[in-house]
């Protein structure tokens, strides 16, 4: 089995979309931290704009979904996490552009 890596994460969770703002999760800069151990379990802490985001739950599902559909994945766990607050400044220059920021 092909160690998987935290660029093919990444790149996996840019299919997670919010569906309130209508971007990836990982232009949005939700994605806060992602490694991968050798036996294939893929770590991410997440965050989402809000915490009140009444589609939490779908958005870390998906994500989770994302990433075990990869090679070499063995598990993945997504966890929510609310520290750092996300901030605006945090999406990628393309998003901000999109969203007008």
């Amino acid at each position: 089995m092909a160690k998987v890596t935290e660029e093919q994460v990444r790149e996996a969770l840019t299919d997670v979309i919010d569906p309130e703002i209508g971007l990836n999760v990982v232009d949005l800069g939700l994605v806060y931290r992602c490694e991968v151990d050798d036996e294939g379990v893929v770590e991410v802490d997440m965050t989402l704009t809000a915490i009140g985001c009444p589609l939490g739950d779908q958005i870390v599902s998906q994500a989770k979904q994302a990433i075990e559909r990869l090679d070499g994945v063995k598990e993945a766990r997504v966890r929510l996490v609310w520290s750092p607050p996300w901030r605006p400044e945090m999406m990628s220059e393309r998003a901000r552009m999109l969203l007008g920021f």
